[in-house]
């Protein structure tokens, strides 16, 4: 017994709904705050001088950017094995997304991957704070 195909219809595409971008100001006062919290707590607390066995990688920078409606919070690590093709790579430790009225969704990666939304609608102090003192977000 086969199953009979319903008859070929055409559609136009479904665009997906524009959520607009982020204001200039809000990038900037993002990043001003998020770099400060960056350079003043989070460099001092996880960037070390490179460990005497070298058998593990290590974090070398940490830093933020911006990509479409997300500023993510990224480390760059170092491999110390001398036979590698990769010297360092880029791991996305936090995600803030902006909803509205200067408010984030606030994500935490998987190791699959996949990004966990922690909060919704947060300020953004109170996102800086979480990223500050809460292990899911650990570079």
């Amino acid at each position: 017994m086969t199953k009979k195909q319903p008859p070929w219809m055409f559609c136009s595409p479904r665009s997906k709904p524009t959520r607009g971008g982020v204001p200039e100001a809000v990038k900037a006062e993002v990043s001003t705050e998020a770099n400060n919290l960056i350079e003043t707590v989070l460099k001092p607390q996880y960037i070390q001088q490179p460990p005497d066995n070298l058998r593990f990688n290590y974090i070398i920078d940490l830093y933020g950017k911006w990509y479409q409606r997300y500023f993510y919070l990224c480390a760059t690590y170092r491999v110390p094995d001398p036979d590698t093709r990769v010297v360092t790579f880029e791991v996305k430790c936090a995600r803030m997304e902006y909803s509205r009225d200067n408010r984030f969704h606030l994500s935490f990666p998987r190791h699959t991957g996949q990004w966990v939304e922690l909060y919704t609608d947060l300020p953004l102090d109170e996102c800086l704070v979480s990223i500050r003192d809460e292990p899911f977000f650990f570079p």
